[in-house]
């Protein structure tokens, strides 16, 4: 598949084939799932999608940002199939096998937190926060969570019971597991305090001891602060620098345990391996997923190993570090420290210089945030009222769909930018030119509407 020829649109969409498989998904597969628009993917190189009836998309969305390295990135190829040919299972809750072994070393070097690290192997982000929940129970013996408004860390009960995304993501799923308390996130853009960075005089940490802490919540119950360094699912929310300092401090302050929930942000997609690391806080559990393994199922728990401290039979997975997944996550790993984390950086910078300059030109603009290849835009209807532009969001959407560019929302009115880290400046103008083209048929409808 040549990429030179991107993207390229050649059928309506979707086109017959896609037509006749999304007939048998609807038969067949789960409604539960979330599909913004009709692409039915058949194979994917570099930043390139082709669908089956071959459609060529450039694909800012990296498989919600999992793709890191690309689609079949050729060394991570080659270590996958090098694995395949050797060992494929044996399950490394009760064997020892080396690429398991070899990545757990690695991640413990990378830990961002206090001290020597050992890593726990799992399938998914919601797992690694389902271990993390477990572990902080059981190291402190403490009962209580607090996580964030806003805040996503996956579908499990655990992970849910902290997730506050989205009204639909816990309808009907109730009673979820107690204990768990939420406070308000350092979103600025929308703050909760009705603030503003100049004159902000409260955030998260000081609100959690003045309210939480002398009404419903016993400071010394609280096992964990579980909070994404950077809001994914909630917006793609970057908060204040002070954000995590503050809560870090409480967290020392009363012996919490500080949880870092780097799923989609991790692995070099903020132009450092984990976000956390642009803040200088050190946590002391951090949970990582989606970019791992370059789209291999993997999620690691990584902790401070005076934490870890449970014994065997505690917590366990069967499919949990698989051997191949290990060994494209090894993979990936070198990619990234040999120039992809810092390429992330260098066009993250390119894009949202860019992405502000159309900020100016378009009033359907409300904010536009990010760290790396990880950018939010917001869409309001008013720049003074800032009430959110769901519907033209979504329209903005297909819009770029029909153009040939995958992106992807998130929280009200946000579109999401997560390519593939090996992106340059040149696929970053040409989703510019899509996104911008986008948007003025969407204003121009909206106008036309009058709304």
């Amino acid at each position: 598949m040549e990429q030179n020829f991107y993207p390229q649109i050649k059928t309506q969409l979707p086109g017959p084939k896609a037509r006749r498989l999304i007939e048998e998904d609807h038969q067949f597969v789960s409604p539960s799932y979330t599909r913004y628009y009709p692409l039915v993917a058949e194979k994917g190189e570099g930043f390139v999608v082709e669908d089956v009836d071959g459609n060529r998309f450039l694909d800012f969305t990296a498989g919600i940002a999992t793709c890191s390295t690309g689609h079949c990135h050729p060394k991570v190829v080659e270590a996958i199939t090098r694995q395949a040919q050797k060992l494929i299972h044996m399950s490394g809750t009760d064997f020892y096998y080396q690429p398991q072994i070899e990545l757990a070393k690695k991640l413990a070097q990378l830990f961002p937190g206090r001290g020597p690290a050992k890593v726990y192997f799992g399938n998914s982000g919601t797992e690694g926060i389902e271990a993390a929940m477990k572990l902080a129970r059981y190291h402190t013996r403490r009962q209580y969570f607090i996580s964030f408004l806003g805040g996503f860390h996956g579908r499990t009960y655990g992970s849910l019971s902290l997730t506050g995304s989205k009204v639909v993501q816990r309808e009907r799923f109730g009673p979820l597991i107690p204990g768990v308390v939420q406070a308000p996130y350092g979103y600025c853009y929308r703050c909760p305090y009705n603030s503003n960075p100049e004159s902000c005089k409260i955030d998260s940490a000081e609100w959690i001891e003045e309210v939480l802490f002398r009404t419903i919540l016993p400071a010394e119950e609280v096992a964990g602060i579980v909070v994404e360094t950077i809001q994914g699912e909630g917006g793609y929310v970057v908060p204040p620098l002070n954000f995590h300092q503050n809560l870090s401090r409480l967290a020392q302050k009363y012996g919490i345990l500080y949880i870092v929930d780097e799923v989609q942000s991790g692995m070099g997609r903020t132009g450092k391996m984990f976000a956390i690391e642009h803040y200088g806080v050190q946590p002391d559990i951090v949970v990582t997923a989606k970019g791992i393994a370059s789209g291999l199922p993997l999620g690691v728990m990584i902790a401070s190993a005076s934490i870890m401290d449970w014994g065997p039979g505690s917590h366990a997975s069967t499919f949990g570090g698989n051997p191949i997944a290990c060994e494209a996550a090894l993979a990936t790993i070198e990619l990234l420290e040999n120039g992809l984390m810092q390429n992330a950086a260098d066009v993250g910078a390119y894009l949202l210089d860019n992405l502000k300059k159309l900020q100016i030109q378009h009033p359907l603009i409300g904010d536009v945030r990010g760290m790396g290849l990880m950018i939010g835009i917001e869409l309001v209807q008013d720049l003074e009222t800032k009430t959110p532009a769901i519907r033209q969001r979504d329209k903005l959407i297909h819009k770029c769909f029909e153009k040939g560019l995958l992106i992807l929302g998130c929280g009200l009115s946000v579109i999401r930018l997560a390519p593939p880290l090996i992106i340059s400046r040149h696929e970053a103008d040409v989703a510019l030119a899509i996104l911008e083209e986008s948007l003025i048929e969407v204003e121009k409808a909206t106008e036309g509407m009058g709304s």
